[in-house]
């Protein structure tokens, strides 16, 4: 059952470690009304396609042997309101510094595109529940992105695929971490919604495939 999402998450996992500490990050990948998704608990270089769990959409565990991330509240909710294929989360530095600050992220370089014009500070709520889901939902949904900061937590990140999702996440916390750094010097001037729009357009025919 989703056997090549399965082995796609297995074969991504080990690049959150550059993204978060520990193992308290995690990866999923959807098809359908169901996704792969990282087991709890398990290190990213240790994870088989054979221990990628897989749930429904209403969050029930309907493949595998080991218990799904503890933040599968979080992917469930977001796939059903969403047309994501893949979600990433993690407690990348400078991303965790702006959710601690309860600060979002403005429009100050265009790779932001990715994510949406602004990346919005989703409320605090407990780890793993189902009001932090409803807090992210809400978040992106409010701002158009497709991505945000969990309020003293963390990131979180979607895209059409793993490669993706992961893209964005790196392109999120690379933002985060030179707005920080441009605001110890002084005031970062933003892109106005024209600039992002036109970036957003660009965006959509570049990259290609090779073999």
């Amino acid at each position: 059952m989703l056997g090549a999402e399965r082995r796609a998450v297995a074969t991504r996992a080990p690049d959150l470690a550059a993204l978060t500490p520990g193992r308290t990050g995690n990866l999923s990948v959807r098809r359908d009304d169901r996704f792969a998704v990282t087991p709890t608990g398990v290190a990213y270089d240790r994870i088989a396609a054979a221990d990628v769990p897989v749930v429904s959409l209403d969050g029930e565990q309907v493949a595998g042997d080991t218990a799904p991330s503890s933040e599968t509240p979080m992917h469930s909710a977001v796939y059903r309101e969403f047309d994501a294929g893949a979600i990433v989360h993690t407690h990348s530095p400078w991303a965790s510094t702006l959710a601690i600050l309860h600060e979002p992220i403005p429009p100050v370089h265009y790779m932001l595109a990715l994510a949406g014009t602004t990346v919005p500070v989703a409320d605090y709520a407990t780890y793993g529940t189902a009001e932090l889901a409803e807090n992210a939902v809400a978040a992106m949904e409010d701002a158009d992105a497709e991505a945000c900061l969990l309020a003293n937590h963390g990131l979180l990140a979607t895209g059409d695929d793993a490669d993706s999702a992961l893209e964005t996440a790196v392109n999120v916390e690379y933002t985060a971490r030179i707005y920080c750094q441009a605001k110890a010097f002084g005031d970062p001037v933003e892109l106005g919604h024209e600039e992002m729009a036109a970036v957003a357009e660009k965006f959509e025919g570049y990259g290609q495939d090779v073999e």
